[in-house]
């Protein structure tokens, strides 16, 4: 149970994230397979564990973590136009007559319900871990779509749930371009071998860069001509590292050796008390890392009526 991405999200009031309540809500939209002329199905399904008794809430001390389940079928749209292609060409050679749009649309529709029953089926799972006390949630995702959809169905199903992302008073693109133009980083934060930079201007260039040395002439004068950094490797104290981008994201989180096997040591034998070392251990490593990385990109910013 470690997070490979994650973006943070700001509860705006005071929500009494109670565990039986929460259980309960969530059971009330249970993941579920599609029907046969069903896109697609959205649910929550427990975080740990199978079977109708395992929690849809896993509670670990003061943190909460809660699991979704996304089941889509895919069909292809060059099959589809392919097949609808093929219908409009047999209906115009043998009766002699142009068919128009709205014509065409029904077809698609009338050959994607043909279709659905026979289509691939896709599942997808993200995670979002509560952190009450800390007044935030935690997404496992890189996607600010798959995200606010985790998000807005967990508000469907507890009827309200004031949250925002998480924003900083000074651009991350200004903060880690000065870090990498100073060749330094804020106490507690180093930077690694990897950056994007991009020009400015409109339809300006993008250099992406991988095991690199950032402190060379090269990139400095990347810099110089304008560019800035729009993603950067960097580490955390000897705990984790991460690449941050533009819009908060933190992506390829990695955490170190160290606290794997401290999680391993604290879980015992057990996958279940693993899991939830491994979890609790997560959390409260973000409780310090994510508090530090809001303060040197120049502390959180709180919008005005919030």
């Amino acid at each position: 149970m470690w997070f490979k991405n994650l973006l943070s999200y700001r509860l705006t009031q005071e929500v009494p994230f109670e565990p039986e309540a929460l259980e309960a809500a969530l059971a009330t939209k249970p993941a579920r397979p599609c029907a046969s002329q069903e896109l697609t199905t959205y649910g929550f399904i427990a975080p740990f564990g199978k079977g109708e008794d395992a929690p849809l809430v896993h509670v670990s001390g003061e943190f909460l973590l809660v699991a979704a389940r996304k089941e889509e079928r895919i069909l292809p749209s060059s099959v589809v136009n392919d097949a609808v292609k093929e219908k409009v060409e047999e209906i115009e050679t043998e009766q002699m007559r142009k068919v128009y749009k709205k014509e065409r649309d029904q077809i698609k529709d009338e050959i994607i319900q043909a279709f659905l029953p026979r289509a691939f089926i896709r599942r997808s799972m993200i995670f979002a871990a509560i952190a009450p006390r800390l007044g935030m949630i935690l997404v496992n995702s890189a996607s600010a779509k798959r995200a606010e959809d985790l998000l807005s169905t967990l508000r469907e199903v507890m009827g309200s749930l004031p949250v925002r992302p998480v924003t900083v008073k000074i651009a991350p693109t200004a903060t880690m371009t000065d870090w990498v133009k100073s060749q330094q980083a804020a106490e507690g934060f180093y930077v690694l071998d990897e950056c994007e930079l991009r020009d400015t201007a409109e339809d300006g260039g993008i250099v992406r860069c991988k095991r690199q040395d950032l402190t060379s002439e090269e990139i400095q004068l990347h810099l110089s001509t304008g560019k800035v950094v729009t993603q950067l490797a960097l580490a955390w104290q000897d705990k984790l590292s991460f690449v941050l981008d533009d819009k908060m994201v933190i992506k390829r989180l990695k955490f170190e050796e160290l606290l794997q096997e401290q999680a391993e040591q604290d879980g015992g034998e057990e996958a279940a008390q693993q899991f939830d070392a491994s979890f609790q251990l997560m959390m409260m490593t973000f409780a310090e890392f994510l508090p530090a990385l809001f303060e040197v990109l120049g502390g959180e910013e709180i919008p005005q009526g919030v």
